[in-house]
């Protein structure tokens, strides 16, 4: 199943982060966080370009218009931004709406069909690894 992740603003923009595709219709909250930040930090260190789109700000990047800014070739350590997620997620650094309701919890479980959008809502900057 492909489905929609969206990162929205609290004012209601939205921009569409990327598809991610699940092989099965029970997810949790915390599989999608996990496999959306895998799925940016490999995606950056394929490429090594300098510039980073992601959830979680990486360490020694500046903040810049639509993402933040790295030394080219520096990777970005996969797990150690995972952590930094979860973390910022069950301190309300962000929450989650999956097609317009809201889950709260890492455990909370999703069930999932082509059509579901799951929307990111960033409250504040979040600084990792």
């Amino acid at each position: 199943m492909s489905i929609s992740i969206v990162d929205e603003t609290l004012s209601g923009n939205a921009s569409e982060a990327m598809k991610l595709i699940f092989n099965t219709e029970l997810i949790t909250v915390k599989e999608v966080i996990a496999r959306r930040v895998t799925a940016e930090v490999e995606n950056y260190n394929l490429k090594l370009t300098g510039f980073f789109n992601g959830l979680v700000e990486p360490t020694n990047a500046e903040k810049i218009l639509n993402g933040y800014q790295l030394k080219p070739r520096q990777p970005i350590d996969a797990k150690k931004q995972i952590e930094i997620a979860l973390d910022a997620f069950q301190k309300n650094g962000f929450f989650i709406l999956v097609d317009n309701k809201q889950f709260e919890q890492l455990d909370d479980e999703i069930i999932v069909a082509n059509t579901t959008t799951i929307s990111f809502v960033k409250l504040t900057p979040l600084v990792g690894g």
